[in-house]
């Protein structure tokens, strides 16, 4: 009984110390690729800057839950662009080539690491001063589409002249598809190893949408390698989830022009309280609801994001 005793006892000790080393541990990243310009570094987020010379229209983007800048390369791939990628606080950086440059603009942010409003601050600091055009996109996939919500609450005077694309986004009020349990949560740290070993398996396959882009494939491949430690991961989704409930539909106010992306088979967000949040952004955004795709619009549907406009049709739009 006594050596029953002890080994409850160890077991006891042993859990919540295994469980605390695989939260902390640093993960290795998946993959990289090759990045033809430069780097600035705000404490453990990164922006990256691809080189530009003479740029038609900047964007400014912002990737979601477990994801990385790589998801929107390909879209944004016109060489005419200055395009300006935002990896999320503690993430790996997907990317290699680069060149790593000063900024003396930069500030770490006050807000705590793993939440919206870091990253939001973030932005924030890319979009007051990287810019070298009149025409700006601001484009936030996911987690990225509160990430930019937030961004535009805290300096509204930034986003007066901004479009801003909301792709599949966190809304206030809006749901996930599926919640995790308290209890789930904390098994996250042995779970997430599992995840590793198979990223795209049966029990998740649906939560993807088609899978025959082999660029979508190779990525969602990376989701779980991303994020440094699995406790940013979980400081994500307790934010996400915190986000979510603490803020109203005045967020959508300080946006002045844009288009919210809602897709009807989304399988990581809930698209029928996602669609019922959208619809409080009217007519500020353009809500354009998608039957039948994944929560990975820009990869089923690219044909549904709005057209870039050039700096001559903003200079007439504007008369």
């Amino acid at each position: 009984m006594f050596v029953a005793l002890g080994v409850l006892a160890g077991a006891a000790m042993l859990v919540p110390t295994a469980r605390w080393w695989l939260m902390h541990r640093v993960g290795r990243p998946r993959a990289s690729e090759p990045f033809d310009g430069h780097v600035y570094r705000v404490g453990k987020a990164v922006i990256a800057e691809r080189r530009c010379e003479q740029p038609r229209a900047t964007v400014i983007v912002m990737h979601g839950f477990v994801a990385d800048m790589r998801y929107f390369t390909h879209h944004y791939r016109e060489p005419d662009l200055q395009l300006i990628l935002l990896t999320s606080c503690d993430y790996h950086l997907p990317i290699t080539g680069h060149r790593e440059e000063p900024a003396p603009w930069a500030k770490v942010p006050a807000e705590e690491e793993g939440t919206i409003a870091h990253d939001a601050a973030v932005l924030v600091q890319a979009l007051e001063h990287l810019p070298r055009t009149d025409v700006i996109r601001v484009h936030g996939h996911s987690r990225g589409g509160a990430v930019v919500l937030e961004a535009a609450k805290s300096r509204p005077d930034l986003f007066e002249r901004v479009e801003v694309v909301l792709e599949a986004p966190v809304l206030p009020q809006a749901r996930p598809y599926r919640s995790l349990t308290p209890s789930q949560l904390w098994l996250l740290p042995f779970l997430i190893p599992l995840w590793r070993l198979a990223p795209i398996a049966r029990h998740n396959r649906g939560a993807w949408g088609p899978l025959e882009n082999a660029r979508k494939r190779e990525l969602i491949m990376a989701f779980p390698f991303n994020p440094k430690r699995v406790a940013t991961m979980m400081a994500n989704l307790r934010d996400i989830d915190a986000w979510s409930q603490s803020r109203d539909a005045s967020v959508f106010g300080n946006v002045r022009r844009g288009t919210l992306l809602v897709p009807g088979k989304d399988r990581v967000l809930e698209s029928a309280s996602m669609r019922e949040s959208a619809v409080r952004a009217k007519p500020g955004l353009t809500v354009v609801e998608l039957d039948g795709c994944s929560h990975f619009v820009l990869w089923d549907r690219p044909d549904a994001l709005p057209v870039l406009a050039r700096d001559s049709e903003r200079s007439t739009g504007n008369g």
